[in-house]
């Protein structure tokens, strides 16, 4: 969901990364865990996704006017905060927000990043070290 940013499309592109996953399992080389392996199904289905997406909102630009959606003071706070979350994320390269969000969000270590991502650990560390960082400066300059 962190990277797509709704339920429903994460819930719909989980389905699908298991069924390409059960249909392509005796190609898994056992290299690594299955975790890792699943994460790099799961990984390439949200960036095929997020293309596809970009492409149908580059053609149809719907524009969210929160002043026509009522409600209370927590929920607009909870919107413009996951809204901040959003964009700050958003500004991060692709391959470090992948490798931050499979490390964090995912639970996975440095080692299944890196195998999820077709990198080297040392590399994934390097990416997810370098996210952080931008994601620091990136809240700090919202605040």
């Amino acid at each position: 969901m962190a990277m797509v940013g709704s339920q429903a499309e994460a819930e719909d592109l989980t389905q699908e990364t298991l069924i390409i996953a059960h249909d392509s399992f005796e190609s898994w080389r056992s290299e690594g865990s299955v975790r890792s392996w699943l994460f790099g199904i799961a990984r390439r289905r949200c960036a095929r996704h997020l293309e596809k997406m970009t492409r149908r909102d580059s053609r149809l630009r719907l524009v969210y006017d929160a002043a026509k959606d009522p409600g209370t003071e927590e929920i607009v706070q909870l919107r413009q905060h996951a809204e901040k979350a959003r964009a700050a994320i958003s500004e991060i390269r692709p391959s470090e927000r992948e490798a931050l969000l499979l490390r964090f969000e995912g639970e996975l270590s440095f080692r299944e990043v890196g195998i999820a991502c077709g990198i080297e650990e040392a590399a994934a560390r390097k990416r997810v070290s370098r996210a952080v960082a931008k994601l620091r400066d990136v809240l700090r300059n919202q605040e």
